[in-house]
């Protein structure tokens, strides 16, 4: 049996009886969940869990079999090859900071950020331009304007990256793994960076994370996917350290 939520008209991002399949293999079986306007989001479990996949399915890089998921005023269906119109209204109100980056290797630091409001908004160049400084300001990396990919360190090009996601003015903003290249001093600098962009920006942000440290600084609610399914959802704090399911108790290492 899948779980079924009503879906909130008022919810940033709503996802209701999303269902995902590789073949034979059901990788989410009936998840629903709304997240609310402003708020900070960890998906979290084990390897093979869903978390990565229903990120994924909500940026729309994943089609997916059964259910619905609306990110802002976008409504996305399954297999239906989303119309350009809903894709449109994705792109415009999300962002997306992948866990590599993806950096375009022959543009500088500035022109990363300022391209898709260039070419996607069709802003004007010099508004771009401006913008995309103020935003590279804002992660630290006005020093860095000029510097190509290569010429820059891994945390220096996530900044980047994140600037780049947020030059479309997104209302939510998803990342993948973000901790995964960095050292821990960084990952402090990362959650530090984050809480000031969601305040500041008024962003609702979910992050696919195996940091627990992370999810419990970062975030205000976390969701554990095991095995397609969702087990628990709540605050961190309470989930992470006292979780009520046996199998997040196993997938954290904590004893019975």
């Amino acid at each position: 049996m899948t779980e079924s939520v009503e879906r909130k008209d008022d919810a940033a991002i709503s996802v209701v009886d999303l269902e995902k399949r590789y073949g034979e293999r059901t990788v989410i079986k009936g998840v629903s969940y709304d997240i609310a306007k402003g708020q900070v989001v960890a998906l979290v479990g084990p390897s093979g869990g869903g978390k990565s996949t229903a990120l994924r399915c909500m940026t729309a890089l994943e089609p997916f079999n059964g259910g619905s998921i609306r990110v802002g005023s976008a409504r996305l269906t399954p297999y239906d090859k989303h119309h350009d119109g809903e894709l449109k209204k994705l792109r415009l109100c999300s962002g997306l900071v992948f866990q590599t980056w993806h950096l375009f290797p022959h543009m500088t630091a500035l022109e990363n950020v300022h391209e898709a409001p260039v070419h996607v908004k069709h802003e004007p160049v010099d508004k771009a331009h401006e913008y995309a400084k103020h935003l590279l300001a804002k992660v630290g990396l006005s020093h860095r304007e000029g510097a190509l990919p290569r010429m820059m360190s891994g945390g220096e090009q996530q900044r980047c990256a994140i600037a780049r996601a947020l030059a479309m003015r997104p209302e939510v903003l998803f990342m993948d793994e973000p901790t995964s290249a960095l050292d821990p001093q960084r990952v402090g600098d990362l959650v530090e960076l984050l809480q000031k962009l969601t305040e500041e920006e008024k962003l609702t942000l979910v992050v696919v994370t195996h940091e627990m440290k992370f999810a419990i600084e970062l975030a205000d609610r976390v969701l554990v996917l095991y095995e397609g399914k969702v087990i628990e959802d709540g605050p961190p704090k309470e989930i992470l350290a006292s979780p009520k399911d046996p199998r997040t108790r196993t997938f954290l290492g904590l004893e019975e």
